[in-house]
């Protein structure tokens, strides 16, 4: 299965113990991600390492490990779709994510229920990617 991953999903990958790190290390997806969200996870970076209890090396190590099982795509490569993509998302915050899906064809992974408020890109919970995978 191929996904664009949000922020939000990418944060909870720093709890040590979290089903979405396991998600996200176990092969099975195809994982993307607009640049846009590591500069969301550089930004709250001290909330982060507050909220998991990390230092600033377990943090660092966690961020180059989501790198490798994750493609993070340039605005340049998506950069046409992002009109279409504020017409459709219910949350402008969340365009780029959209407008890489468009480009890519893909699904979006998210928690956040509003994003599902459309009806052009498909957005699959953590719940619902558990459901379609065997541990």
């Amino acid at each position: 299965m191929k996904l664009i991953v949000d922020s939000n999903i990418l944060f909870t990958y720093f709890w040590k113990e979290s089903v979405t790190r396991k998600i996200l290390l176990n092969g099975r997806l195809e994982l993307f991600s607009p640049e846009f969200a590591l500069e969301e996870i550089n930004r709250y970076k001290e909330h982060i390492k507050e909220r998991t209890n990390l230092t600033e090396k377990e943090f660092n190590s966690a961020k180059i490990n989501i790198g490798i099982g994750i493609i993070f795509v340039s605005i340049e490569e998506y950069k046409v779709f992002l009109k279409k993509a504020l017409e459709i998302s219910p949350d402008k915050n969340d365009i780029d994510f959209f407008a890489l899906a468009l480009k890519l064809k893909m699904p979006i992974w998210s928690n956040d229920k509003n994003l599902k408020k459309q009806n052009i890109i498909k957005v699959y919970s953590t719940e619902e990617i558990l459901n379609s995978l065997i541990f």
